[in-house]
């Protein structure tokens, strides 16, 4: 196979046939949601206003007084029951169970973490838990999609496939933004951008959003009045204010996160019992301040509406910042996109005082972006989905200079993201950086160790092509178990004019290496 005969993409026909499975898994995906957002629902009503009831409720509107303190502590028992005798895979926050299960399980989920993933969420949030409910409906959708895969013949490359195409259309259906949910596949949980992947993740996003028009309802989840469409040399500079204070939080939410972790490990007792704490801790912050408890989409609708007092700013930047450490840290069970949107939405309401005025909820909605770039490192998903919540297009480029602001912030302070973090203490290391491998654009004639043209090979089963790219050969290599391989002439596959051993492919990673590394002046302004 040579450079003339190589296509810019590697899929096959057989893409066809898992992006028809995905389309299914996205359709499923969509009840998964409405599920969901039902028992969140049907929960509330149970713990704080004890009525069987489908219908949406607040915790924030509950009349129980301090015996509301008791309520999550009481959902916090039951969800370490769950995970201790059921399935410890539904402790966290969903995507990095997500991300652990692609890495390490093969994408294999086993069918239990389907149903309990779900119902312990429901039960977290409901009694009041601080969280959101994308992550569980990510994990739930990518559970669904891993399970339907394992009925079927496929690669583990496949099951990955299918188990982020059922966690993409899970977050579309929740929040109607099915662009958002590919570039969160893409930036957190693919590791890789090939057709083989995106096409079937699209198509289930899509098919979820379909599905989620008569299940829910159309969107945007969160409606504002359209922003300027140029907020000027000032309006910039504030997004990049705002930008820079958004990715000081967001690195501040990750320490306290962990730093919460860290105190939990250190108790002597078992880590069923920490959620409880956690619980403890919710339960008493949401006496002192309601509008911290659950979900919060009313909230920041409120938010982006500006009618923000300055009683709900402190409250979201102290109390919910606290109780949505110390909770999540114990480990129980619950989202964290909404979270960061509720306290993002405050630090951009306490920014309105004093970046310039460019309308209702502009500082909020710009924060909230800038939040999501900084602490899950996916930049452009923070831009992208503020957007489908909003269906403001005028906000684009406020949001890309906030959210790259405070993007660049915390990949320069942190190793790590709220994500890869869990990940690390878990003794794995993710890179969140893609880039070409040299191999696929370095050719064999490039390294090869010549051999006089004089030599004519015997009669062999491998050999290689000098216009074949690298990556080729490290494949022949692998399966054929031999580290060295002639390199003959396509004229002639007798004439022998070369080889290439691990030394030569080492060679060429060097080229790679010194191109990154070695920096030289190459023009002069006196030459």
């Amino acid at each position: 196979m040579n450079a003339e005969t190589l296509g810019d993409f590697t899929a096959t026909p057989r893409l066809l046939w898992i992006a028809s499975l995905a389309i299914m898994i996205g359709a499923i995906a969509a009840f998964v949601a409405k599920t969901l957002l039902a028992l969140i629902a049907l929960f509330t009503n149970l713990f704080f206003f004890q009525r069987w009831s489908f219908a949406a409720a607040s915790p924030a509107d509950h009349t129980m007084g301090w015996f509301a303190v008791g309520v999550p502590v009481l959902g916090a028992l039951i969800i370490g029951v769950m995970a201790r005798y059921g399935s410890e895979r539904i402790r966290g926050h969903g995507i990095p169970e997500a991300i652990e299960a692609i890495l390490i399980n093969g994408s294999r989920v086993q069918p239990k973490v389907a149903l309990l993933k779900p119902l312990s969420s429901a039960i977290s949030i409901g009694s009041g838990g601080p969280f959101g409910a994308e992550g569980p409906i990510i994990m739930t959708g990518g559970a669904v999609g891993s399970v339907i895969a394992q009925f079927f013949h496929l690669s583990s490359v496949e099951r990955k496939t299918l188990l982020v195409a059922g966690a993409a259309a899970g977050m579309s259906a929740t929040f109607a933004a099915p662009v958002a949910s590919v570039l969160l596949a893409v930036e957190l949980l693919l590791f890789e951008w090939k057709p083989r992947s995106f096409v079937p993740v699209a198509l289930a996003s899509a098919a979820a959003l379909v599905a989620r028009r008569y299940l829910l309802g159309l969107g945007p989840m969160f409606p504002v009045a359209p922003h300027p469409a140029f907020v000027g040399p000032a309006g910039i500079a504030g997004c990049a204010v705002a930008g820079l204070l958004a990715g000081a939080l967001s690195a501040l939410l990750t320490s306290a996160v962990y730093a919460a972790e860290d105190g939990f490990a250190h108790l002597p007792i078992h880590w069923m019992w920490w959620p409880a704490i956690g619980g403890l801790a919710i339960g008493v912050g949401g006496v002192l301040f309601p509008q911290a408890l659950g979900v919060g989409f009313d909230t920041i609708a409120e938010l982006l509406r500006g009618d923000t007092a300055g009683r709900l700013i402190v409250g979201m930047l102290v109390v919910k910042a606290v109780i949505w450490s110390v909770s999540l840290g114990s480990g129980t069970s619950g989202g964290v996109l909404a979270p960061l949107l509720l306290m993002g939405g405050a630090l951009g309401a306490a920014e309105s005082a004093v970046l310039p005025n460019l309308g209702p909820g502009f500082w909020p909605l710009v924060s909230m972006g800038a939040i999501l770039g900084g602490t899950m490192r996916s930049p452009f998903t923070g831009v992208v989905f503020l957007l489908e919540l909003t269906h403001d297009v005028n906000m684009l480029l406020p949001l890309l200079v906030a959210v790259t602001i405070a993007h660049t912030l915390t990949v320069l302070v942190l190793r790590r993201s709220i994500l890869t973090e869990k990940l690390a203490r878990r003794g794995y290391h993710l890179s969140r950086e893609y880039a070409i491998d040299p191999l696929e654009i370095l050719f064999a004639r490039d390294v090869m160790r010549t051999t006089p043209s004089s030599h004519v090979l015997p009669k062999t089963a491998a050999v290689v092509y000098p216009d074949e790219p690298l990556r080729i050969v490290v494949h022949r290599m692998a399966r054929t178990g031999r580290t060295r391989l002639p390199v003959v002439d396509r004229s002639d596959t007798r004439r022998l004019i070369g080889s290439i051993s691990l030394a030569e492919l080492l060679k060429a990673r060097s080229l790679d290496l010194d191109a990154e590394h070695r920096r030289e002046k190459t023009l002069s302004v006196f030459s």
